[in-house]
């Protein structure tokens, strides 16, 4: 019998606001808002600003001497190429060289790392690396200690700002501050391609933050806007882009991966795969006519199988459908071919392209 799904702290405002909810990760989080729906939520985002609760994002807490040195041998990317009060993608692998997660690590110190792992996926990558910790080391999962709400565009910056929060750190990087009393973590990141924050608030203080930025003129977005937003930047979701059996070789994500690093889980395959040539590599699409692709759609090269789309959507920005999708390696193809997609039955042609669809605006 399946448990019931989880809910933010901030699901009363959801429903007074009129959204519509989707099991996400174990979780029911907006999909979108009535008064807006997806294509307006992802315009406030391209053009202006706009919220998303996305405390369904997983918590944990690495602490102890040797902490940093530990993560770092444990997690794809190098923690050395950053100093405290930074922020840096990496993936969690097994020794097969596929993704357990993808996740956020935010080093405070030498003995303190901070780590947002996804929803479905916290409770694994916490048993890791609990299991591996030497003793002195504790790892501890905290889904429910921390709310966080992304404000992303390119009006985060002023409307942040304005409510007195700091905004002049940089990219990938991370400060805390103080809001009504409320201690939290101001963090440059995001996963729409715009400029933009993540909140990270304790559970109980998350809705006097949520109101604050809702009041000062914030437009609320679901994870339906989240989804159209990070397709058009090329981001990979877990999953879809990158899973036990989709490597960061084959999703292009090497360039989070320390190779020169003497340990991480799963390095050995991963070196082996990058040293060989992966079958299959990440490739954007974009639809030259009519038609929306979605995930798990077959890609042909004439009336050859090539591959098949991970993620499709309608880009509200480029007005065209986009696809990610897995494209054998062998027969070569080049950005700016034309293969075709099977659309629920009819050959839509699309060109190979090189994301992001649009131009990122992170800095």
């Amino acid at each position: 019998m399946s448990s019931a799904p989880l809910r933010s702290a901030l699901h009363d405002r959801h429903v007074a606001l009129g959204a519509k909810f989707a099991a996400f990760g174990g979780w029911d989080m907006p999909l979108e808002y009535s008064g807006g729906g997806v294509l307006k939520e992802h315009a406030a985002v391209r053009e202006a600003a706009g919220v998303f609760d996305v405390s369904h994002l997983g918590k944990a807490r690495v602490r102890g001497a040797g902490a940093a040195a530990f993560v770092n041998a444990c997690l794809t990317n190098d923690l050395g190429r950053i100093a405290p009060g930074r922020a840096q993608y990496t993936l969690c692998c097994d020794e097969s060289g596929g993704v357990v997660d993808d996740l956020i690590a935010y080093l405070h110190g030498d003995d303190h790392v901070f780590l947002i792992p996804n929803a479905a996926n916290t409770a694994e990558v916490v048993r890791r690396l609990a299991e591996a910790a030497p003793a002195g080391l504790t790892v501890t999962g905290e889904h429910r200690d921390h709310a966080v709400l992304a404000v992303q565009g390119p009006r985060s910056a002023e409307i942040l700002g304005k409510l007195g929060l700091p905004v002049e750190h940089g990219y990938m990087s991370f400060v805390t501050a103080s809001f009504q009393g409320a201690e939290l973590t101001v963090c440059r990141t995001g996963y729409t391609g715009e400029h933009g924050y993540e909140l990270v608030v304790g559970w109980d203080d998350a809705a006097a933050v949520w109101d604050a930025v809702v009041d000062a003129g914030v437009r609320p977005c679901g994870l339906g806007a989240r989804d159209t937003l990070r397709t058009e930047m090329g981001y990979p979701l877990h999953g879809q882009e990158l899973s036990l059996d989709i490597s960061p070789v084959q999703a292009r994500s090497g360039w989070a991966v320390g190779w020169d690093k003497p340990a991480f889980w799963g390095r050995a395959a991963l070196q082996a795969e990058k040293s060989e040539g992966p079958r299959r590599v990440l490739r954007g699409l974009e639809l030259t006519g009519r038609g929306i692709p979605r995930g798990h759609m077959t890609v042909y090269a004439g009336e050859t199988p090539v591959g098949e789309t991970t993620s499709g959507t309608f880009s509200p920005t480029r007005k065209v459908g986009i696809a990610l999708a897995l494209i054998d390696t062998a027969p070569a193809l080049a950005d700016g071919d034309l293969v075709t997609i099977d659309i629920r039955g009819r050959r839509t042609e699309a060109r190979l392209v090189k994301p992001p669809f649009v131009t990122p605006s992170v800095r």
